[in-house]
């Protein structure tokens, strides 16, 4: 990993604007939080395919569903607690069922919103978006990922949830990297365990990775950066390969990542999964580093737990 730090929700923003600059069709909304989710920066290029709605996320997705309809790619934008929670009738039935191609891309996810507390904290969008039919969900953990998903979602005709962070995180990934939807990306071949980890979680693992090692304990990470459709393949390979298994996520433990890998096991390859992650309650407020800390989803909690 690299010692530079960018937020996801940054990545994002800046991405946009280069497909922007490549692709005319694609048209941007968001419900009054640009400087936020960073979609400003396209809106400053291209004022005229930039929709403001206003602190009305349930219109934002009913619109974009209607520029979908006419042959736009809309990416429609707000915090995650807004897009997958107050608009999840909308993206239901108005994008799902009929499978328009809409964008949805959910800043402000996880507990990492920090100080903004439990109201703003979405710890539950995961759950929710991966259980709607049609719908592909992913989790970015750095900026080039972040990157590449935002233009390689506007090449899938069909409803997209992208799910991004405000805390900025180390780079991760080379320029160079490779990324496919739908295929997660090991990191290391170790054998004493693995860590499945998506969006801020990947860092934190990798961490604990090399802390490990230096300690004579060898795993590997797994960036699930799609969860849906998640990959079966690398879950039962690391089943089989490693001795132990954890998923770390930014999100509740009931319904997110360690709910889809655990529902691969039980079907493909019966194994014990250790769920770390926000445990059936809601945020608090607070640094987002102390945060990650009293919820147990950081480095020294995924150490400990393989120790043990």
């Amino acid at each position: 990993m690299k010692e530079e730090k960018k937020a996801t929700r940054q990545s994002y923003g800046e991405a946009l604007l280069e497909l922007g600059r490549e692709n005319p069709n694609i048209v941007v909304l968001d419900a009054d939080l640009s400087s936020a989710t960073k979609t400003n920066i396209f809106a400053k290029e291209f004022p005229n395919r930039f929709f403001d709605v206003g602190i009305a996320e349930q219109n934002m997705v009913g619109t974009a569903a209607g520029f979908a309809s006419t042959g736009k790619i809309p990416y429609a934008s707000t915090f995650a607690v807004f897009a997958a929670g107050r608009s999840y009738d909308q993206i239901r039935n108005s994008i799902c069922y009929p499978k328009l191609n809409v964008k949805i891309c959910a800043t402000h996810a996880g507990i990492t919103v920090g100080e903004d507390g439990a109201t703003h904290q979405m710890l539950e969008d995961l759950s929710l978006m991966r259980t709607l039919p049609n719908l592909t969900v992913l989790s970015t953990s750095d900026d080039v990922q972040t990157k590449w998903a935002v233009k390689e979602i506007s090449k899938i005709n069909g409803p997209v949830y992208l799910r991004l962070a405000r805390l900025a995180t180390p780079i991760i990934y080379e320029e160079n990297q490779e990324f496919e939807i739908g295929k997660a990306v090991q990191i290391g071949e170790g054998t004493d365990a693995t860590v499945f980890a998506t969006g801020v979680t990947v860092s934190e693992a990798i961490k604990a990775k090399e802390n490990l090692e230096k300690q004579g304990i060898n795993i590997r990470v797994v960036d699930v950066h799609t969860i849906k459709p998640i990959d079966k393949e690398m879950i039962i390979k690391c089943a089989k390969e490693t001795k132990k298994l954890i998923s770390v996520e930014d999100h509740s433990i009931i319904g997110g990542l360690g709910s889809a890998i655990s529902e691969v096991l039980t079907e493909e390859y019966p194994a014990k999964l250790v769920r770390l992650g926000i445990k059936d309650t809601f945020g608090k407020s607070g640094k987002a580093e102390e945060l990650m800390e009293y919820f147990k989803i950081t480095a020294p909690a995924i150490e400990e737990e393989i120790k043990n």
